[in-house]
């Protein structure tokens, strides 16, 4: 099949990529600049297909959320509240085991657990937490805490990093996911997020996970103030650290909702946008395995279009989500098993379920069995 490029800058980058070639900085710039979005993907379905051939992954999960009570006060964020505001929440050991068996039916094989950084919950309250699921629902896959939680658990309790993860990898966790990390640019964190780690911290977090045999997700936050120059250095970082610790097993491009944030100004991001940092991410990130489509975040409708766009990942079933609803998604909270399979099927992908780590799962009417 030919591609008619017409941005003379993508021709020696169409010649890298057919040839297996790393991609430079300036490449990734001229990615971003282009508005040859069927150019991009294009060269983001060859490297897709390289790697995965027609399959997408999903898998069935279940996010928890233990608390929205955090005191930071991240410009971008519109989930998280101080903790007396009358709209916030913390749960109980015994609510947040309650929660993560409510639609059992489902046979989730993970919970996403990710919260705010509250104020008086202890790293032994976690732990408590993380051994109460893994009593209740043994075989279920914990990938719980950003790195950004990580570092404020380990300032509470006045230890180094290397102990809290693992004090909680002892307590139960099995992988972390990658939120947090927003834009690693120091000039773009202290206007939308000065009260979280630095970038390099997130960075310096993730290796000492990796090296302690805890793989992650990673992610970049796009659309708000961070310019094109930001995302690719962002990106580099992102792949120099997968080249040291090979830790990283997918990258989720998630977009800026501003509503209901101190940046509410700053206009949503266009479908566009959404494909073409799919695109760009799975071209730039030669060495991360996954590029995954978010659909709670970008839509069904953009998700499926971007299993052409280079992603080969629609995440899961959810059941509830907080996150992205506080600052004004409109999607769903939960899709079902058979939604996420039509969805892939109607794209013309080939649905596989997995489990956390990408093995898949088969299934019967009632059993689900991972094969290692």
């Amino acid at each position: 099949m030919q591609i008619v490029i017409d941005d003379h800058r993508l021709k020696p980058i169409l010649d890298k990529v057919e040839a297996g070639v790393r991609l430079s900085y300036e490449d990734g710039l001229a990615l971003f600049r282009t508005p040859d979005i069927l150019a991009l993907g294009y060269m983001a379905n060859l490297v897709r297909e390289r790697l995965h051939g027609s399959v997408t992954y999903f898998n069935v999960n279940r996010h928890i959320n233990p608390t929205d009570v955090c005191v930071a006060s991240c410009k971008l964020c519109a989930f998280g509240k101080r903790s007396k505001d009358p709209n916030a929440y913390t749960m109980s050991l015994d609510q947040v085991w309650e929660v993560a068996g409510q639609g059992w039916s489902e046979s989730i094989t993970e919970f996403h657990i990710v919260g705010g950084l509250h104020p008086e919950l202890t790293l032994d309250w976690y732990c408590q937490m993380l051994r109460g699921l893994k009593e209740r629902f043994p075989q279920i896959h914990l990938k719980a805490f950003t790195m950004v939680e990580i570092g404020y658990f380990a300032e509470r309790t006045h230890i180094g990093i290397e102990e809290t993860l693992q004090r909680l990898k002892d307590a139960g966790v099995d992988s972390m996911p990658g939120g947090g990390a927003e834009i690693f640019s120091d000039r773009v964190r202290r206007i939308i997020c000065d009260h979280k780690i630095t970038g390099e911290e997130w960075l310096q977090t993730a290796r000492i996970a990796h090296r302690l045999g805890l793989h992650s997700n990673c992610t970049m936050l796009y659309g708000h103030i961070e310019n094109e120059e930001d995302r690719v250095d962002h990106l580099l970082k992102l792949r120099g650290l997968q080249d040291e610790t090979a830790g990283f097993q997918t990258f989720i491009p998630l977009a800026f909702h501003p509503d209901n944030t101190a940046l509410r100004h700053i206009p949503k991001t266009t479908g566009f946008l959404d494909i073409k940092n799919i695109a760009i991410s799975r071209l730039m990130l030669d060495n991360i395995p996954h590029i995954k489509a978010y659909w709670i975040m970008m839509t069904p409708a953009i998700a499926q279009i971007a299993q052409r766009f280079g992603a080969d990942d629609l995440d899961g079933t959810v059941v509830e989500e907080k996150i992205y609803h506080d600052a004004g998604a409109t999607t769903s909270q939960s899709m079902r098993r058979g939604e996420l399979l039509r969805l892939i099927r109607t794209a013309g992908r080939e649905p596989v379920e997995r489990d956390t780590l990408y093995r898949p799962v088969t299934r019967t009417e009632s059993t689900f069995t991972v094969l290692v």
